[in-house]
């Protein structure tokens, strides 16, 4: 019998929740796939492997990002950069802004710890976009190279991509 594939792998650990947080979403957790360490070291090494080599540190956005980006970083041996919601981090740092469906958000990094470094943006889902190109936007103000973008799992109907033009973007489920 054959091994499941990656994006098997994937589905199977994602666990589905209709109508949260609001009406009309279905959420996808990971819950399950970072509880198991066989499916999460593969799903990380998934999300690295297309960039081996372009990369010298990790950026996830907060909060399943972080979970991903470190796991990324520790098997590439690279470091990881956190991307904050406001509020969270002393100053200096950078901010940016970006408009969602039901509103505005931000997100922060710090300003100083880093020299400017080639990223790899990871994420959990990439569905309209707007957190990640927010984050790329943000870690290019801070001198940043983002080489590409990886994320387990893309909702192509929402349209994500659309608005990250000019980088790579790869997803292990779509």
């Amino acid at each position: 019998m054959p091994s499941p594939s990656l994006a098997e792998l994937v589905r199977s650990r994602t666990s589905l929740t209709p109508d949260f947080p609001e009406p009309g979403i279905l959420f996808r957790d990971l819950s399950p796939l970072f509880a198991d360490a066989d499916v999460f070291k593969a799903t990380v090494d998934g999300l690295t492997e297309p960039f081996a080599g372009r990369f010298d540190v990790v950026a996830g956005a907060e909060a399943r990002g972080f979970v991903l980006a470190a796991g990324a970083a520790i098997a590439a041996g690279v470091g990881c950069l956190p991307i904050r919601k406001p509020g969270k981090l002393p100053p200096p740092y950078f901010e940016e802004e970006y408009a969602l469906e039901y509103g505005s958000a931000a997100l922060q990094i710090r300003d100083g710890i880093l020299e400017p470094q080639r990223v790899l943006l990871i994420d959990d889902v990439l569905a309209t976009g707007g957190t990640l190109a927010a984050s790329k936007r943000l870690l290019e103000r801070a001198g940043h190279e983002v080489v590409g973008i990886a994320v387990v799992i893309e909702l192509p109907e929402l349209g994500g991509r659309a608005v990250l033009p000019d980088i790579e973007v790869v997803s292990l489920l779509a």
